[in-house]
């Protein structure tokens, strides 16, 4: 009972308070990190096939309003000539686009999605 009423709880709230605001921060450097490596990246253009697909989906609920937000990340792993094989991050409308075994031109920057041109 001592270590909550004798400046314990003072102390507690505020490591949660700094590793959570060291785990944001530490996230928005890596996101900068990331935009900046793909920046950097050559844009490449390879002969590739749609090796599978899946979204990722996540749910939002916002106690206040009572209100539940629903989102759906794409993501396509394409396969090279090579057999190595990369996921990328798509859109929707893209996502809906491609179908497994299409086999095409994939352009792409670091981690970054360009496009795909089917032949």
């Amino acid at each position: 009972m001592g270590f909550f009423f004798g400046g314990g709880f003072e102390i507690m709230f505020t490591l949660v308070f700094f590793l959570i605001f060291g785990m944001i921060l530490f996230a928005i450097i890596r996101g900068i990190g990331q935009w900046n490596r793909n920046n950097n990246s050559p844009r490449l253009t390879v002969e590739a096939t749609v090796a599978s697909k899946r979204g990722d989906v996540s749910h939002h609920h916002d106690a206040g309003t009572h209100m539940t937000h629903t989102s759906t990340t794409y993501y396509v792993t394409f396969q090279v000539a090579s057999g190595d094989r990369m996921e990328l991050h798509v859109a929707g409308s893209e996502y809906g686009m491609l179908v497994e075994g299409d086999h095409g031109d994939l352009t792409f920057q670091g981690t970054r999605y360009l496009g795909f041109e089917r032949k």
